[in-house]
């Protein structure tokens, strides 16, 4: 299996369950869902022509398009070459179920490594048992792809973007349509920042019980 690979680094998790984690992202090229909001726009579209090797992936410093066809046992050689020292591996994109993450996560974990992805949710998880799987469910989005209910009952945690009281409508209304499982956490990011948006989504994670996601990599300005 080859993976087309548009950004390799290690850093700091901003959001979610494992906020603060030391980690390496492996973020991938290809994502057909089209949220206006999202900040990797450029991963979206996987052209020949801006195929690169992995070496000048790894050297990039700017946000672009290109990418290295790469496969599950090149990249943990070159992981190991960089002497990265976490040992949690964040797979995101992009989306990254559009691929069969299975070989990649058999030669991660038989190094000692822990997975997490993180997907929109429109596409099957082809991962191991063990994977962490977040879902970051994308309803009504330009791409016209629906929330898949076998992805939503496989996510060990929902991650959901909200600004106005009609996305926790929504969040509401799909956890009816497509339930989780017990004991899935439910974390909600507010978009951009945004004051109102933050104050909503902390008044209903004190109501439900849910989780607040803040993105801390955004407050650092890390990447």
């Amino acid at each position: 299996m080859i993976y087309p690979i548009n950004e390799l680094f290690e850093t700091i998790q901003g959001e979610g369950v494992f906020t603060g984690v030391p980690a390496i992202f492996i973020r991938m090229q290809g994502c057909p869902v089209g949220c206006p909001w999202c900040d990797t726009q450029h991963t979206w579209d996987k052209n020949e022509t801006d195929r690169i090797d992995l070496e000048q992936v790894i050297l990039k410093t700017d946000a672009t398009a290109h990418y290295a066809d790469v496969s599950a046992e090149d990249l943990l050689a070159r992981i190991k070459a960089l002497k990265y020292t976490a040992k949690h591996v964040v797979i995101t994109g992009g989306e990254p179920c559009m691929y069969d993450l299975r070989p990649l996560a058999a030669v991660l974990e038989a190094e000692g490594y822990r997975l997490q992805i993180e997907t929109s949710g429109t596409f099957l998880v082809l991962t191991s048992p063990q994977t962490w799987v977040t879902v970051s469910p994308k309803l009504d989005m330009p791409g016209g792809y629906p929330v898949l209910a076998e992805a939503m009952l496989r996510a060990d945690e929902i991650k959901y973007p909200v600004a106005m009281e009609k996305h926790i409508e929504a969040l509401d209304q799909l956890l009816l349509d497509c339930p989780v499982q017990p004991g899935t956490v439910i974390c909600l990011q507010p978009i951009s920042q945004r004051p109102r948006a933050t104050e909503l989504a902390m008044k209903v994670c004190r109501q439900r019980n849910w989780r607040l996601s803040v993105q801390l990599h955004k407050y650092l300005s890390i990447a």
